[in-house]
């Protein structure tokens, strides 16, 4: 069916009901030894869930992550083990599905021995995210029904003193090799852990999964676990972020890296390149992401002067954004205001999507505001991955602080990006599909997946969504800012540029408010390369879109292509690009 919208716990009615999808993606192994690998690397993703990107996902509910040196030392050797059965002379010999397939893991496989040679479990936190933020989202993700379930729970958050522990000791050696934050980044770690110690125990978002127990638990008992739910985080969590919040602003942060750039820490340089090669999932450098970048901040900054022409506004760019930032009729006057207006544009784009899509998922999603224990320090907008089995929808967050800096104009794209048909279609039919290996449903790829978002942002141009000029303004606005992540990234990371420089690619050439611009900036410092793939992924899916139009012509269907895209879950772009050549010599050979 179409996307179901929920705002809050109020269900709103789809607007129309398509065909439920039939799984048409790549198949199970027909090899029985591959199909033994892909158990038991699933069997590795349950043991190690967070490794494996597959954080929304229930064996990620089951203990935290264990990634002390021991438990590194044995993931390595675990993934070193399953490379050796990839290279047996059957596997090697496959063909088809089971050849994707195969290439598909062995890169996983080869990508997380790179990153566990490089030691970065070093780096714990990435700015606004991080060890501290890992128990709240698996509590909000977490709905306990039995009291097993919640005792189970409770003991997870006596556990979180251990990991922590674990999280700093691996923070401890990365000061003792050099490889730290810059300042910037420890200082919003700080301000996010010490939010969380400030907020009252009986308001703690890690209660949270206590509120859904059975009615058929007794009242008396039902309060008795939640009463040793707050012992719990009075005795354990508390101490524990407590003692990691005294480490990070204290020895931590006096260790802190004086330049931005990764490159400066003790083999940064290789470091960085890796990222780029695993998130773009290309061979491209820095310096070539960072002239298409450049290329592609002049393409958007010709086409918003178009559209600024068309509202006869006069005055310069300056001005243009001074207006946008300024003028009360392009901002919510309450929270409630916001959540409102981004679920009717979703609801909007929900009536259109059959024509552009024949494969809609069964799961709906739900529009919610960004918890406000994260909201500060958050990034504007983003999505949440629910569990349609459980009866959980996907989330469509919304950040409603700071209203005079959430452009209402910018809430189409946001719409199109996290929700439908962008990260929520594009998850949830990957889910649905249980032809897909579940490494293939996991998420992994972010080339794949922000590229795909991406792309359905632009697609809402074609598809009518953007209804004035300041609504394709802000498409345009949002596109700037994946386009300056690519110049800004690889400036800061590769080519020595200063906070200065990369704030004023943001501040000449989008629509970004001051908030959002320097919680990015914070974001890409902390986490570097993984704001590259976003563009890098969009336009491979634009030029595949290209090129099946030219060999086809009037044989192209639209639906067919944005479907079969959606249908592979997860792959690097080059292997997405062959599976597009294949379909389309087959679409040609009939």
């Amino acid at each position: 069916m179409a996307n179901t919208i929920q705002l809050g716990r109020r269900l709103l009615l789809p607007l129309i009901v398509v065909g439920v999808i039939s799984p048409t993606g790549a198949a199970s192994a027909t090899s029985p030894e591959l199909q033994t690998l892909f158990t038991d690397y699933e069997r590795f993703s349950t043991t190690h869930p967070i490794e494996t990107g597959r954080s929304d996902q229930p064996s990620a509910r089951l203990h935290w992550p264990m990634e002390a040196p021991q438990d590194l030392a044995a993931r390595t050797e675990a993934l070193k083990a399953l490379k050796e059965r990839l290279g047996s002379p059957h596997i090697k010999a496959l063909t088809g599905e089971d050849a994707l397939n195969r290439d598909y893991m062995a890169r996983l496989i080869d990508w997380r021995l790179d990153g566990l040679a490089m030691d970065e479990h070093r780096f714990a936190f990435v700015a606004h995210d991080g060890f501290y933020n890992v128990p709240y989202y698996t509590a909000r993700g977490l709905r306990t029904r039995t009291e097993a379930e919640a005792q189970a729970w409770i003991e997870r958050l006596t556990a979180i003193p251990a990991y922590f522990e674990q999280q700093q000791a691996n923070l401890q050696r990365g000061v003792a090799t050099g490889w730290t934050h810059p300042d910037i980044v420890v200082r919003v770690a700080m301000d996010v852990l010490g939010a969380q110690t400030r907020r009252a125990i009986e308001d703690d978002a890690l209660l949270a999964p206590l509120e859904h127990l059975a009615s058929t638990i007794p009242e008396r008992r039902r309060r008795d676990l939640r009463l040793a739910a707050i012992a719990a985080l009075r005795d354990h969590v508390r101490p524990a972020q407590l003692s990691a919040l005294a480490y990070i602003e204290g020895p931590y942060r006096a260790a802190a890296r004086p330049a931005l750039g990764i490159n400066t820490v003790p083999n940064g340089r290789a470091y960085y390149d890796f990222l780029l090669s695993y998130y773009t999932t290309t061979d491209m450098t820095a310096e070539q992401t960072h002239a298409l970048g450049l290329s592609e901040v002049a393409r958007i900054r010709k086409e918003m002067d178009a559209v600024i022409a068309e509202t006869g506004f006069q005055g310069d760019f300056a001005a243009w954004l001074e207006f946008l930032r300024t003028d009360p009729q392009f901002y919510a006057t309450s929270r409630q205001a916001l959540l409102d207006q981004a679920a009717i544009i979703a609801k909007r784009i929900d009536g259109v999507l059959p024509a552009w899509f024949s494969q809609l998922p069964r799961q709906p999603f739900a529009v919610e505001a960004v918890p406000l224990d994260v909201e500060e320090n958050y990034t504007t907008a983003r999505y949440g991955g629910g569990d349609f089995a459980a009866g959980q929808p996907g989330r469509f967050l919304v950040n409603t602080s700071h209203l005079d800096q959430r452009p209402l104009y910018e809430l189409p794209a946001l719409a199109l990006h996290e929700a439908a048909p962008g990260h929520h279609t594009h998850m949830a039919l990957a889910k649905e599909n249980p032809e897909l290996p579940s490494f293939r449903q996991a998420r992994d790829m972010l080339a794949y997946r922000e590229g795909w978002a991406l792309y359905a942002e632009r697609l809402g141009h074609e598809m009518g969504v953007y209804r004035s000029p300041y609504e394709r303004f802000g498409s345009l606005s949002t596109e700037m800012w994946r386009a300056c992540r690519m110049v800004v990234d690889t400036g800061i990371h590769a080519l020595g540029w200063t906070y200065e420089q990369a704030r004023a690619c943001f501040t000449e050439n989008s629509a970004l408010a001051d908030i959002n611009i320097d919680t990015e900036l914070a974001r890409y410092i902390g986490a570097p390369a993984g704001a590259v793939a976003y563009k890098v992924g969009e336009l491979k899916i634009i030029d595949l879109r290209r090129r099946a139009e030219t060999a086809l012509g009037e044989a192209f269907d639209i639906r067919a292509y944005h479907d079969l895209i959606l249908q592979q879950g997860q792959l690097p772009l080059d292997q997405l690009e062959a599976v597009v050549n294949d379909w389309i010599a087959l679409k040609q050979a009939s």
